[in-house]
């Protein structure tokens, strides 16, 4: 039998002492230990790697631990992480204030090892009861979005949050769609409103937003898709005879995107990238990118 991989434990302190000492611990409890001695530093780590959950020190020079964990939280992408604070300070305001920036608990120091495995477990095993309705989710339609009642972003699947930024042109496309989806979410039940709205940037429609139904006391749940994208796609398949992989490469290549990027957005690698543009040079008769993108925006245009 495979051996279980080891939970991922960010450890977030600027004290040299107390990151080997918990180092040490931790990994005798059998997790794999990850080290940032700032704010900045645990950002950047949770960029390229998604621990499966954080100790944070609350008390750090130039960007504290409260400001990190909102940092964290209010990226969709890695939201679910449980926060687990640590510091001296122990008076109620700071108890409020670190929960009130996403953490779900909070330790004092010293550190009881004995009271950290336990805590840890509690909120590792909370953490997968709510993934796993995710991942029911994700695999059902991957384009999927929960937000709350007044329109913030719950949670997001990966692929719905490229396909925003991509849509939007931006990184920060999140932004705007939380603005649109707010609006909607106000007014829905008075003025009766459909089950689908548009998402304008520009002046153009550029997301369509179908309503699912609710998923909790104060959970709404939504699908994505890229605003015309399933009749650019169709159009494109049928007239230079694509496969359905094929022509929506194609729809993003004609949109101006990078290989990287049509790899994020529809779940592939960059080798599966390439080797559809392959097949795709070969039905147009092209033989690189900007040539296959001038035919596919002239077909698209001509609509």
């Amino acid at each position: 039998m495979a051996e279980r991989p080891r939970d991922i434990v960010l450890l977030v302190d600027d004290s040299p002492e107390a990151l080997g000492f918990l180092t040490d611990a931790l990994e005798q409890s059998g997790f794999s230990v990850l080290i940032a001695t700032s704010g900045w530093a645990a950002l950047s780590i949770v960029e390229r790697i998604t621990p499966d959950l954080i100790l944070l020190d609350a008390v750090m020079p130039l960007m504290d631990g409260f400001e990190t964990c909102r940092k964290v939280k209010s990226n969709p992408a890695v939201s679910q992480i449980p926060v687990i604070f640590m510091t001296g300070l122990t008076e109620t305001e700071h108890v409020v204030h670190a929960l009130e920036s996403g953490g779900v608990d909070y330790l004092t120091k010293p550190i009881n090892i004995d009271e950290l495995r336990a805590r840890i477990g509690v909120h590792l095993k909370n953490a997968r009861s709510a993934q796993s309705a995710r991942v029911a989710l994700d695999a059902a339609g991957r384009h999927l979005l929960a937000v709350k009642g007044d329109g913030s972003i719950h949670w997001s699947t990966p692929q719905a949050t490229r396909l925003v930024n991509a849509a939007i042109g931006s990184d920060d496309g999140m932004d705007t769609l939380v603005e649109a989806i707010a609006g909607w979410m106000a007014t829905r039940v008075a003025a009766g409103r459909d089950s689908a709205f548009a998402v304008t940037h520009g002046g153009q429609e550029v997301l369509h937003l179908s309503f699912l139904g609710t998923i909790g006391p104060d959970e709404y749940l939504f699908r994505l898709t890229a605003t015309n994208q399933r009749a650019d796609d169709q159009v494109l398949r049928q007239h230079f005879a694509l496969t359905h992989r094929e022509s929506e490469v194609l729809l993003w290549i004609a949109k101006g995107k990078a290989n990287r990027d049509i790899g994020e957005i529809l779940g592939l690698s960059a080798r599966t990238v390439n080797k559809h543009l392959e097949q795709i040079y070969v039905k147009l008769g092209v033989e690189n990118r900007a040539s296959a993108a001038v035919k596919a925006a002239h077909v698209l245009h001509e609509m």
